[in-house]
């Protein structure tokens, strides 16, 4: 048996207790090279703390998963926050949790619109990286260093996440 949990569409005042929703609408932004490009300017807080910290841009690229998903196990990162931009404009899930005393709460679902991307903050509980429907690359920045900087919850009782209303 499993409990359920409905995703819905990501916007940052949503997200804001876990992290950052990065995207272009919205952002602040100004002209650079001539006017010939746009910079959005500072969009996630990037987090390296601890032994021998610094940050690591790599390139990951998923598999897809299929909704409804079972969520057996969600992971945090003590030492570092963890972005995760989209390569292509394509949705992704996103779980989250609360924490409770250093355990996680309840999940929270969200459906990325495409090309928005995800900075998960230190030490915030979160699903796994969830492309969906085709094998997706994404742009992903986190920190490296001294230190085990994964921490891992195995649910007693899976959690069921189902799309938002209308979607399939």
């Amino acid at each position: 048996m499993s409990r359920a949990i409905v995703a819905r569409p990501l916007k940052r005042e949503a997200f804001a207790p876990f992290g950052d929703v990065i995207e272009t609408e919205g952002a602040h932004h100004y002209p650079i090279n001539g006017a010939k490009a746009e910079r959005y300017h500072d969009l996630a807080k990037v987090e390296a703390s601890g032994e021998n910290a610094r940050v690591l841009v790599s390139i990951v690229r998923g598999q897809p998963y299929a909704l409804p998903l079972t969520l057996t196990m969600v992971e945090r990162h003590p030492f570092g926050s963890q972005a995760f931009v989209p390569l292509s404009p394509r949705p992704f899930l996103v779980v989250v949790c609360p924490d409770e005393a250093g355990r996680p709460g309840t999940p929270l679902a969200f459906l990325t619109a495409p090309g928005q991307g995800v900075n998960y903050a230190a030490n915030t509980w979160h699903g796994i990286l969830t492309p969906l429907g085709e094998p997706q690359d994404f742009l992903v920045v986190d920190r490296g260093g001294d230190g085990v900087n994964l921490e891992e919850h195995f649910f007693s009782e899976p959690w069921t996440v189902h799309p938002p209303e209308g979607k399939s």
